[in-house]
């Protein structure tokens, strides 16, 4: 199943699956990669161009296929785009890489599954804690445990979370939020502000904290209808908020690992193999965290990453400053953001765009929820400290422009090296669920912008 044709079209990629810890799913010491990378160098007519893509959260095998078949179905079927870029390059010879990392709890991470059985899953639902309804707490501690941290001391405080029932309208007891910072503290993540690596991005962990914004951010409606989780129980969905909340930021972290381990590896041996050939970078959600980091590898290391071409990130669930110069952050001047390295040593050659729109709730929402400080508030009309790129674009850097996504037959004026916000609240708005329209790319006016983008350079 690496090779993945697409149902009821001329369509092909390869799907390159690793595991938690970055490594490629290698079996019988075969690792499908080195297949791929023999096509990338020995292919005739030669490669131009190489399409590396990525997926977000709540993508299990099943999830993260659906999702591509979907998102290059929508590519494909833009006839004149093709069209253009074989005239734009008579010799065109795409290569396509879709990349895939574990990031859904209770998933299905088995590679080799009768295609009719993928395309009829009914992956990567919107409102994954809604699984927890169904799931006795004995299995939940395993699950949260090998995504969290699996430690004694860690399994105890998920218990102790898991069992507890709210009493009397009081949601946070001592006992409860003392195994939140046990839990925390074995996570190994840490807090380091807005600049930091993502999985680190937020003020500090705050149990009473995520309640109280959850609680506002409801606003008096559903708990299940804005953020997720179980209606017969709002009470109960409070006390396991900050749970969830330390999973969206454990998945950050893990998307950030595998972004400067597997996935850079990966793309330098591309770029080694198919030398010559254009590469563009597609990320969706946490994907955008890998992608980036996919392009400018692990900090510190002394290599200067060769550079790709484009970089488009779709309804990017990362800080809107992770690219910022140490100038132009408000709320932490003097730091860069964690990505700045990729637009001030010009790791892309072409343009970076982003796709941003108001009905992507998993964003808007669950992205900033207990990042901040209770205290914190928003600087009048200013951006705020924490927020993601699929709400306000990238931020903090000297050269971009923005642009409305209007259809797929517009033209963009894309340039090298600039930074494209475009705003597509009109296009990316159908979805359902805490996560809204997170996942509705697969448009055709989106999948016209990454051609436009891809054939700038």
């Amino acid at each position: 199943m690496p090779l993945r044709h697409v149902s009821g079209r001329d369509l092909t990629y390869h799907f390159i699956a690793f595991d938690e810890s970055g490594r490629e799913r290698c079996e019988n010491g075969a690792c499908y990669s080195e297949q791929v990378l023999a096509t990338a160098m020995t292919a005739q007519p030669p490669v131009t161009d190489v399409f590396v893509i990525s997926h977000g959260w709540m993508g299990d095998v099943p999830a993260a296929i659906r999702q591509y078949d979907r998102w290059l179905s929508a590519m494909y079927d833009q006839r004149q785009d093709r069209a253009a870029a074989h005239l734009r390059r008579p010799d065109w010879q795409p290569l396509t890489i879709a990349l895939h990392w574990p990031s859904l709890p209770w998933g299905d991470e088995r590679l080799h599954r009768r295609p009719a059985l993928l395309s009829a899953h009914d992956g990567g639902r919107a409102d994954e804690f809604a699984a927890e309804n169904a799931i006795e707490v004995d299995t939940l501690i395993d699950t949260y445990a090998r995504r969290i941290a699996d430690t004694s001391r860690a399994r105890a405080a998920l218990r102790t979370i898991l069992e507890t029932r709210p009493h009397q309208g009081r949601i946070l007891t001592q006992r409860v939020e003392d195994a939140y910072v046990a839990l925390f503290t074995e996570s190994a993540l840490t807090c380091g502000g807005t600049s930091t690596a993502p999985g680190a991005d937020q003020e500090d962990f705050n149990p009473a904290t995520i309640i109280a914004q959850a609680q506002q951010q409801a606003g008096g409606r559903s708990m299940p209808a804005v953020l997720g989780g179980n209606a017969a129980d709002p009470g109960l969905d409070l006390v396991r908020m900050p749970l969830r909340q330390l999973s969206f930021w454990k998945m950050k972290d893990r998307a950030r690992r595998f972004g400067e381990s597997g996935a850079h590896n990966l793309l330098r041996d591309l770029q080694h193999a198919a030398h010559g050939a254009r590469f563009h970078l597609m990320g969706h959600s946490f994907g955008c965290i890998v992608t980036s980091g996919a392009v400018v590898g692990r900090p510190g290391t002394p290599e200067r990453p060769q550079p790709v071409h484009t970089l488009f990130l779709a309804q990017g669930a990362l800080s809107l400053w992770a690219f910022a110069d140490e100038r132009s952050n408000p709320h932490r001047r003097g730091t860069p953001g964690y990505y700045h390295r990729l637009l001030a040593d010009r790791l892309v050659r072409g343009p970076v765009a982003t796709t941003r729109s108001a009905f992507d709730t998993a964003v808007g929402r669950f992205y900033p929820l207990g990042a901040r400080l209770a205290r914190q508030r928003h600087l009048g009309k200013d951006l705020p400290a924490y927020g993601g790129i699929g709400t306000f674009g990238i931020q903090g850097v000297p050269d971009t422009a923005d642009a409305v996504m209007v259809n797929n037959r517009q033209r963009y004026d894309f340039r090298p090296g600039r930074v494209h916000n475009l705003e597509a609240t009109n296009i990316i708005r159908h979805g359902s669920g805490p996560s809204g329209a997170h996942s509705d790319i697969a448009q055709p006016a989106v999948a016209h912008a990454f051609w436009q983008a891809a054939i700038a350079v």
